[in-house]
């Protein structure tokens, strides 16, 4: 199975907004995110927004849903 990966500044901004908004994060989403991590290609925000992402997964403010 591929991984799409999300290249874009906008398109993680907008799956953050979309996951702290919604209260979850879908499994895509979650492997796209890693997958975008792997490629090394993001920014300083980009790693920001991600590290705020998995900071509430592990407090249990998102929860990560199929």
């Amino acid at each position: 199975m591929q991984v799409p990966t999300l290249y874009s500044t906008s398109l993680i901004a907008e799956v953050f907004g979309q996951a702290w908004n919604a209260g979850f994060l879908t499994i895509t989403e979650r492997e796209g995110l890693m997958a975008a991590l792997l490629e090394n290609t993001l920014n300083c925000e980009d790693y920001a927004a991600i590290d705020r992402l998995l900071h509430a997964v592990r407090r249990g403010w998102i929860k990560v849903t199929e």
